[in-house]
């Protein structure tokens, strides 16, 4: 049987990739994209190689992105992001990549849905996950994205263009409300750990901060290290599940557990000197919180961006359980991350007026670049 194809252009965006396409190359009815992405990946795959389709084997390289031009008239381009899951046939689209984010307005350019400007190029995303606005601000020349240029994010080697994302009103992302349960830090039952205070946090993705030292971590493992404990990855998947129930993301344990991609689960402990996957020394001083994230079930070798905002974000709210942790920094100063990676910047705008909190936005600098362009080919399968 040939094999079937469509059009696309695969992409790095932040220290993520997926497969890009124009939403009108897709079937029109929205039943049939979960087996062609699962197909294209190379997804489910019990050995979580991905060896036969496009993805890598881990949840950072196993993702789609849909662009089409916009009908709102605060966006430009309208942006839906599937996560393919890597072991299972799973598509989930509940929440964003803020990584892949900063490759929407190239690849816009890029399939011609709008032009480029002379020399910067704004783009106004609306993404249909999670229901907000993103504005994509980069270098264009002769017409076209410009990928080369001096900027180094960490877990990317070599420099490339800047992107600037900046999410507009963020809170209530995933659950409608920025703080879900209306409160800046609760107590959760969790299942074989007891009670653990946590702060639920929705602002670009939903996420659940706990400390490090509260689930038995020092706070600077690396994700193998991480790994090894499957005592520790039960714990977490369990803060997990109950986050999410008090989130109202699920209604009940069960359904948290078939829903394994939001929200997150954060781990956060004051600033340390510890080292990166690439061996790099970090020094306390180079940031403001350590921090480290569970995706899909498995820690992250850098942090998701949407959850950096979320972090961020939750920096700025007095009591917190991430706020606990961080150094005391100006207003209007950066936050500094330290993760996996590396060190990662920051900026969140969030207010009190007395009655509530509100994050008014945040911002980060990212870059993407093109890798290959063409066609993705895929046997039809049905799941």
């Amino acid at each position: 049987m040939p094999l079937n194809s469509l059009p696309a252009i695969f992409m790095r965006g932040g220290t993520s990739k997926a497969i890009m396409f124009d939403r009108r190359d897709l079937p029109q009815d929205r039943a049939e994209w979960d087996a062609i992405f699962l197909a294209a990946m190379g997804s489910p795959d019990p050995g979580a190689r991905q060896l036969d389709g496009m993805g890598g084997g881990i949840t950072a390289v196993s993702k789609v992105c849909i662009v089409s031009p916009s009908d709102r008239d605060d966006a430009d381009v309208d942006y839906t992001f599937a996560q393919v899951a890597v072991r299972d046939a799973k598509v989930d689209y509940k929440s964003n990549c803020g990584n892949m984010s900063s490759a929407i307005g190239p690849f816009a350019i890029e399939r011609g849905m709008l032009e480029a400007r002379r020399a910067e190029t704004l783009v106004r995303i609306y993404n249909t996950n999670t229901d907000k606005i993103i504005h994509s601000t980069f270098q264009t020349r002769d017409g076209m994205p410009e990928y080369s240029g001096d900027l180094s994010i960490p877990g990317v080697s070599g420099t490339a263009s800047p992107i600037r994302l900046d999410f507009i009103k963020p809170g209530g992302a995933t659950t409608g409300k920025l703080l879900p349960t209306g409160n800046v830090v609760d107590v959760l039952e969790v299942e074989g750990l007891g009670r653990i205070e946590a702060s639920l946090i929705d602002a670009a993705n939903a996420c659940v901060f706990v400390r490090a030292e509260d689930i038995g971590l020092g706070g600077a493992e690396l994700p193998d290290e991480i790994e090894r404990r499957p005592d520790i990855l039960k714990r977490l998947a369990a803060i997990r599940e109950a986050g999410s129930v008090a989130m109202g993301i699920a209604p009940d344990l069960e359904a948290a557990k078939n829903s394994p991609v939001v929200p997150y689960v954060g781990f956060v402990s004051p600033s340390m000197d510890m080292s990166t996957l690439s061996g790099e020394q970090l020094h306390a001083a180079d940031m403001d919180v350590n921090m480290r994230i569970i995706a899909n079930g498995l820690p992250h070798k850098a942090l998701p961006l949407t959850i950096s905002l979320c972090a961020a974000v939750a920096m700025r709210m007095d009591g917190s359980i991430p706020a606990q942790s961080t150094k005391a920094v100006s207003a209007d100063a950066p936050l500094k991350l330290g993760m996996p990676s590396g060190v990662l910047t920051v900026s969140a705008d969030v207010r009190n007026d007395g009655d509530a909190w509100e994050a008014e936005y945040g911002s980060f600098y990212r870059t993407a670049r093109k890798l290959f362009e063409g066609k993705v080919s895929f046997e039809s399968r049905r799941y």
